[in-house]
């Protein structure tokens, strides 16, 4: 076999991760529709999703073998269930801000996830903010402004539209899902199927208080959109994601992730009729771009070595961590709060 087919056949495991990851992105994009043809409530869809992806995802592991020599402590077992709190009401936030304002828009806007991982960095962990780093947020900030296309009429009445409210569902949504990964990141030595586990379980005793099961009678059919997010949007797109990660380099994993907005934009057009203005199609390449070149260290302002800003004095116990780390964990839990 020559050196050139063994590079781009089948056995290749980073062409092999990328066809992973891209069939989990494209998963992730089909998502918004299952929760908007369920029917059910946000709380009630993100109660049952995590019903059904508990129990998918403990058989995988207990078949997989995942249980024996697990590596979790008490410590590590109490980080994943907070991390499992942040990851449980992010889904919920996410699901209202689809009702609010469009599968489109929301997921757009939830995308800016990755910049207030940066910020917790700096504040938690003491990760330098650099000039560059600042710019990049600053271009993000413009692409969020354009996507979120709020008019004079949304302030009409005192600010309270339903569709500002969808956007701050989305806002809070990504923000919770920074703190989940700042979290979740210190869980280290242990399969990220078990961390996952944890927090879709906590889910269930979690969410139960805010669950409506009157709201549930007479569903029928409907059941399978349901038990479609516990089974394809958690379990396989889990498996697919995590095996996926061990076999592609970072820029391909930032790259690839932007899929799952794409798909997500497609699919509210072809289903629902969506379509963004030309204004909010701007914002787009602005955070797109704004993201990667966070993730993958692009230089937005001239010189070779850009001035550090200092950061947000964190707390004393708080060990540093590395912008690298901070990146690659942003990467292990892109589809956990999906």
């Amino acid at each position: 076999m020559s050196s050139d087919t063994a590079r781009t056949g089948p056995a290749n495991p980073e062409l092999r991760g990328s066809v992973e990851l891209t069939l989990a992105m494209i998963l992730s994009g089909t998502l918004g529709i299952f929760v908007v043809e369920s029917g059910a409530s946000p709380f009630n869809v993100v109660f049952f999703r995590c019903v059904f992806g508990a129990v998918a995802l403990g058989l995988y592991c207990l078949v997989r073998g995942f249980f024996k020599n697990h590596g979790f402590t008490a410590k590590k077992v109490g980080l994943a269930a907070l991390g499992g709190v942040f990851i449980v009401f992010n889904w919920a936030f996410l699901f209202e801000s689809y009702e609010a304002t469009s599968i489109s828009v929301a997921t757009v806007v939830y995308h800016t996830q990755p910049f207030y991982v940066v910020l917790l960095g700096a504040i938690l962990f003491r990760d330098k903010l650099t000039a560059n780093k600042f710019a990049w947020l600053g271009v993000a900030f413009v692409g969020l402004i354009l996507v979120a296309g709020v008019s004079l009429s949304d302030f009409s009445d005192g600010g309270n539209s339903t569709y500002l409210i969808g956007l701050g569902y989305a806002l809070l949504a990504a923000v919770f899902y920074a703190f989940a990964t700042v979290i979740t990141k210190r869980v280290t030595g242990v399969k990220p199927h078990l961390v996952a586990l944890i927090q879709v379980t906590l889910g269930i005793p979690l969410l139960l208080p805010f669950a409506s099961f009157t709201e549930m009678n007479g569903m029928g059919a409907d059941w399978g959109w349901l038990v479609g997010l516990g089974l394809i949007h958690t379990c396989l797109m889990y498996v697919l994601m995590y095996s996926a990660y061990q076999k592609l380099p970072t820029a391909k994993i930032a790259v690839l992730a932007f899929i799952y907005p794409a798909v997500a934009m497609l699919a509210d057009w072809a289903v629902y009729g969506h379509r963004i203005s030309l204004l909010q199609a701007l914002g787009i390449p602005l955070i797109v771009g704004a993201s990667l070149g966070v993730n993958l260290g692009w230089k937005l302002l001239p010189g070779r070595t850009p001035e550090a800003v200092p950061a947000p004095a964190a707390p004393a116990e708080t060990p540093a961590t590395t912008a690298e780390q901070s990146a690659r964990a942003e990467e292990v839990l892109i589809g956990e709060s999906r």
